[in-house]
């Protein structure tokens, strides 16, 4: 018998209809900042914590994207969204966003790091810069934002931070050198963070999504191609995840529900890296396929 799966929609859009696991007030005026929280699982995170009466503020440097997701979850949920742009490569564009979040909505109790850039490239056609770019993204940008955040406000009134990671480097996944490197930097820092912080009233932890349907990363790691070759079916929950479970994963380490938790990484791939294939020769010759159908 199939697992019962969230509510979900593939569109950068809200819910139609939501069924709610936890009460209803279990995030009632609080405050989460969110980065890459204008589409993909930022996008459904923030929903499902205002559909649980939190405040939100979402992060970015689309300001026009920004300004319509934030349009469209107030009116899904009735709650305030205060959409920013800002660069999690640059420590001052934070700041200014962090000031601007503690002056609009005086307190910040949720930070999570959802900003990220991926794409598939083999080790040696990946460019140093390509490297670096994702590097800065998603482990210094995961960094500059924690410690913005700390500096400014959890250092003195404590706070749950989130971190977005990926099992891309558990078993060392072909094409994915630069993602499954930083996020494994990622790992390393969420335990770190938990260990100096914790004493400040500060939990630290992660949720490693699998392949998620209706995000930019399936999009761009093949997902669809891999669905449509029934290549899913050797995951043993015999399916692709969705935004919503991996709102409410989320959920669960940012509220009270988890509050003796810390440092801790919840892997919700359905059992993905488990069981998936990472055939060297198969995934080049897919990406090699693909290089020469874009030319």
């Amino acid at each position: 018998m199939a697992a019962l799966q969230a509510e979900d929609v593939n569109a950068d859009d809200c819910l139609t209809s939501y069924t709610y696991i936890y009460s209803p007030d279990l995030l009632k005026n609080q405050v989460a900042f969110i980065t890459g929280g204008g589409s993909g699982i930022g996008f459904r995170i923030a929903e499902v914590f205002m559909r649980h009466g939190c405040d939100t503020v979402i992060a970015s440097r689309n300001m026009d994207k920004l300004k319509q997701a934030a349009k469209t979850l107030t009116e899904a949920t009735g709650r305030r969204c205060l959409p920013l742009c800002m660069d999690v490569r640059q420590p001052e564009s934070i700041m200014a966003a962090v000031d601007e979040t503690l002056k609009e909505l005086g307190c910040i109790d949720i930070l999570v790091n959802n900003a990220a850039g991926n794409f598939l490239c083999p080790a040696t056609s990946l460019s140093f810069n390509a490297f670096k770019t994702v590097v800065e993204i998603d482990t210094m940008g995961t960094f500059n934002t924690c410690k913005v955040v700390y500096d400014k406000w959890f250092k003195d009134h404590g706070g749950n931070i989130v971190n977005i990671s990926a099992t891309l480097g558990y078993k060392g996944q072909v094409l994915q050198v630069h993602a499954g490197s930083a996020k494994a930097a990622n790992d390393a820092m969420t335990r770190h963070l938990a260990v100096e912080w914790g004493p400040s009233g500060v939990r630290v932890n992660a949720v490693a999504p699998g392949p998620i349907s209706g995000t930019e990363g399936f999009r761009r790691l093949a997902g669809h191609s891999a669905e449509a070759a029934g290549v899913f079916q050797s995951i043993p929950l015999q399916r692709a995840g969705n935004k919503t479970e991996m709102a409410h994963c989320t959920l669960f380490l940012a509220s009270r529900a988890s509050s003796y938790v810390t440092g801790a990484i919840l892997v919700a791939d359905g059992g993905t890296w488990l069981t998936l294939p990472n055939d060297v020769s198969m995934l080049l010759g897919y990406w090699s396929s693909e290089k020469n159908r874009e030319k």
